[in-house]
């Protein structure tokens, strides 16, 4: 199979990032009440919305990730033909979606280590700061026995940003 691509981007480059790349796929993982308009070209088999909110902890009135988000997530990689590329967005494209983009790469590349796959996340994006608490529960899911953990460590926190630049990754 030839290379897939995964976009990630913030909420308010959704409508351009999936005009741009030709999307087939869409994933909003937005704060529960959030609002969005999918796009004219994701039908809406091809959408998934994830309400979570961007914390690793349990927080009043907030909604903490959790496996059955992780599970969502696979379940939707896993059903995704990879002929149209997939976008990936949360508010500010920095932790949630970027953390999903991560955990793609992941299941979709079994092979491949975690390290290195951190690593081309934080070549495509200095601003990435994977929501921790999604990793985690991914990795354990996926039995990777901590090395998505620590690899997501070892990148560190992104540069500050209100906002991520869209940016790319190939699932070869």
């Amino acid at each position: 199979m030839s290379s897939a691509r995964l976009y990630v981007c913030a909420l308010s480059k959704v409508a351009q990032t999936v005009s741009e790349s030709n999307a087939g796929s869409l994933i909003t993982l937005l704060t529960a009440g959030s609002t969005i308009e999918r796009p004219d070209m994701i039908t809406p088999e091809r959408h998934l919305i994830l309400s979570l909110s961007d914390i690793d902890a349990p927080r009043e009135g907030h909604i903490t990730p959790a496996r059955a988000h992780v599970d969502c997530l696979l379940d939707f990689f896993d059903a995704w033909d990879r002929a149209a590329p997939l976008v990936i967005h949360c508010y500010a494209g920095v932790s949630r979606s970027p953390a999903a983009a991560y955990i793609a790469l992941c299941a979709l590349a079994p092979d491949r280590c975690e390290t290195r796959l951190a690593q081309e996340l934080r070549r495509a994006s200095p601003t990435a700061t994977p929501n921790r608490k999604l990793i985690a529960l991914a990795d354990k899911r996926l039995g990777r026995s901590g090395r998505m953990n620590a690899a997501i460590r070892a990148i560190g926190r992104g540069a500050e940003c209100f906002e991520g630049a869209p940016f790319c990754l190939e699932i070869g």
